[in-house]
């Protein structure tokens, strides 16, 4: 879990190239690899696919709005 001091940007570098699951505003689910990032915690995820009930749809590289991401966690193992 990533704790943030008030007004600091969030430090994902140890997040870079992993596998994060998101969820987002509007009830939407994606999974992709974070490939960047900026101060607002905008999010550059490639290889994304789009979950919902009834499918998983590859989707590609997106950029993700900071204040869009309601909860996201890692997929993968990551050094500490």
């Amino acid at each position: 879990m990533v704790v943030l001091k008030s007004g600091s940007p969030a430090d994902l570098r140890r997040f870079m190239d992993k596998k994060l699951e998101m969820k987002l505003n509007g009830n939407r689910h994606i999974i992709g690899l974070l490939r960047g990032y900026d101060n607002f915690m905008n999010l550059v995820l490639e290889n994304t696919i789009e979950v919902t009930k009834s499918e998983s749809k590859e989707i590609g590289t997106v950029v993700i709005r900071g204040n869009s991401i309601l909860m996201w966690e890692c997929l993968d193992k990551v050094k500490i």
